[in-house]
């Protein structure tokens, strides 16, 4: 088998998209479309990739890493001309090189191994992907002679009313054999309304040479979707999210309501959990097996263990351990670390702490740069004050404490393991292993005082 090579066109603006974020950087379901197509592209065991990259060079580097080799497109002045710039890594190569735009995020690493597969079997110099379109208005038409073959592509503003009526559209996508696709870049003309250099005239002058030209009609016209819109860049992130959703559910998750459930590429989900509707889960979030998730509830960057349940809550790049219970309304800040067993109740923030195995803060609680043990009770309203407007302190809580509610921990402070803290203390001193803490004012009755007090206001 001949050697084969990737040409990732990503040097566009993308104008129509009105951002000052580069267009092939746009997420769809979490990831580039670019970082897309270059994971698929990587699949088919390339002996080369080049990115050509224009606008926002720097940023599309940082974003893909060494997964590819760069091209500058310094003006952009047509398809044609970007390819060019791959001219010193590929030109003088033999063997088969496919050409794809980096804004075509929903194409498959399988859609184009069976392109690269009938432009070897066809012997063409020159194979464009095609699918057939419904709405055909805007794509340039395949225009094929009685035997099946290529004759020609007709822009659409081109085409005669006969051609309009043509339903295969092409997609931008295609095969060279490699030697051939450089050679017939130097002789593409820029004689045109936009002064541009394109890449289907290569097609023409192929053609006109005796080339053998064929064809490849996909039977997914969504795959070949660009993205040149705030529009198509919606019907991407609703087609990638089916996609994903889809997976997982064949791979035994249950997935309540796939249209109002959003996961993202890089999260990996165990069989028989479940998720409810309203879900993000977001980033590369790794959940158990047998686990419940939502309804409403945003998971990013987050590793669950076996049967948790998070309901109606947040959790950001932390990890959850097996049996935890979360929620509802419940706040996991980054950086937390809760163990098996753990409950985590209504209203309840979590930030940059440990929660030992069996501990429970039902409700009503912050724990914030804390240790807390095993075993532990955070009564209602119970507040690690980490904070004195300058510096963060630790507070640790040991095994088997108790706090009451409505306690204050003034960090830096420890309690001791198996302590009891009363109901309305707030803490500023260690509390020894064993001990009861009783920090507020002593409780005064004052006999008749409301009398008096109405008597002297009457």
């Amino acid at each position: 088998m001949d050697k084969r090579y990737a040409v990732i066109l990503a040097a566009g603006q993308g104008t129509r998209m009105k951002s000052s974020l580069y267009k092939v950087l746009h997420p769809v379901c979490g990831k580039p479309m670019v970082q897309h197509v270059l994971d698929q592209v990587t699949q088919l065991n390339l002996s080369e990739v080049v990115t050509i990259v224009g606008h926002g060079a720097e940023k599309v580097k940082s974003e893909l890493g060494n997964m590819t080799k760069y091209a500058l497109q310094s003006e952009q002045l047509g398809t044609a001309h970007a390819v060019m710039q791959a001219a010193s890594f590929l030109e003088d190569k033999e063997g088969t090189t496919i050409v794809i735009c980096g804004d075509t995020p929903l194409i498959t690493a399988e859609t184009m191994s069976a392109l690269l597969a009938h432009h070897q079997e066809t012997k063409a110099k020159a194979t464009i992907l095609t699918a057939k379109a419904d709405e055909p208005t805007g794509y340039g038409r395949i225009v094929r002679n009685q035997e099946g073959k290529v004759e020609k592509i007709v822009e659409h503003k081109d085409a005669s009313e006969t051609e309009r009526a043509i339903t295969e559209i092409n997609t931008g996508t295609y095969c060279f054999d490699n030697k051939e696709l450089f050679k017939a870049l130097n002789n593409v003309s820029n004689d045109n309304v936009q002064g541009e250099y394109y890449l289907p005239d290569v097609i023409e002058i192929l053609k006109n040479e005796g080339q053998m030209v064929s064809a490849y009609l996909t039977s997914s016209f969504e795959e070949t979707l660009g993205v040149n819109d705030r529009i198509a860049l919606s019907q991407a992130e609703k087609t990638m999210k089916q996609r994903i959703n889809n997976e997982h559910m064949k791979n035994g998750v249950t997935i309540i309501d796939p249209n109002n459930t959003y996961i993202s590429i890089g999260a990996k989900i165990g069989r028989d959990t479940t998720i409810y509707p309203g879900t993000m889960i977001i980033g590369d979030t790794v959940i158990g097996e047998d686990c419940l998730i939502g309804p409403n509830t945003e998971i990013k960057n987050c590793k669950i263990d076996h049967a948790t349940t998070i309901r109606q809550s947040v959790a950001h790049d932390s990890e959850i351990g097996s049996k935890v219970a979360i929620g509802p309304f419940a706040h996991i800040r980054p950086l937390s670390q809760i163990s098996d067993d753990v409950k985590i109740g209504n209203f309840v923030e979590v930030k940059k702490s440990t929660m030992g195995k069996g501990s429970k803060a039902s409700h009503l609680s912050y724990i914030g740069d804390a240790e807390v043990g095993s075993d532990v009770n955070l009564g209602c309203g119970s507040i690690t004050v980490n904070y004195d407007g300058k510096n963060k302190f630790l507070t640790k809580i040991e095994d088997g404490a108790f706090i009451g509610c409505n306690s204050n921990l003034i960090a830096p402070v420890t309690v001791g393991k198996g302590a009891y803290v009363a109901a309305g203390s707030t803490v500023t001193n260690d509390v020894p292993e064993n001990a009861l803490s009783v920090a507020r004012a002593r409780q005064v009755n004052k006999e008749n005082y409301v009398d008096r007090l109405n008597h002297k206001n009457s």
